[in-house]
């Protein structure tokens, strides 16, 4: 089984629980084509560079997929179809990564900083 990388942006006005059902949808695709979704994170709301259709912020999730490419065509088919979705990106790996990704760090890394900050103070 071929593994990939699914991360996508929905639309900043969504609640954290229109998200979370994006993601449920994107992994009742996944496993509905033999596939099979080993990891998801949501990112949370972020900044984005430059505006995408009139949005400044974005919700990050990410989803780490096990499965043939096929799964892949028809998750990004899905995914180019929602309203919601803003922008995606799916890129094949050679290994997930182990643990919490990059981005899940940098908040554990910030949000420590912060409540050392507020100790000192």
């Amino acid at each position: 089984m071929a593994l990939y990388e699914h991360v996508f942006l929905a639309r900043q006005d969504l609640s954290q629980a229109q998200v979370d059902q994006l993601a449920a949808t994107a992994t009742e695709i996944v496993e509905a084509n033999n596939g099979k979704v080993t990891k998801t994170e949501t990112w949370g709301l972020k900044n984005l560079a430059y505006k995408i259709d009139r949005n400044r912020k974005a919700h990050f999730v990410l989803l780490n997929i096990e499965g043939p490419g096929s799964v892949v065509a028809e998750l990004e088919r899905q995914t180019r179809i929602n309203e919601d979705v803003i922008r995606y990106m799916t890129i094949a790996v050679d290994e997930h990564e182990t643990g919490p990704s990059v981005m899940m760090r940098k908040n554990e890394r910030d949000s420590k900083k912060r409540r050392e900050r507020e100790e000192r103070d």
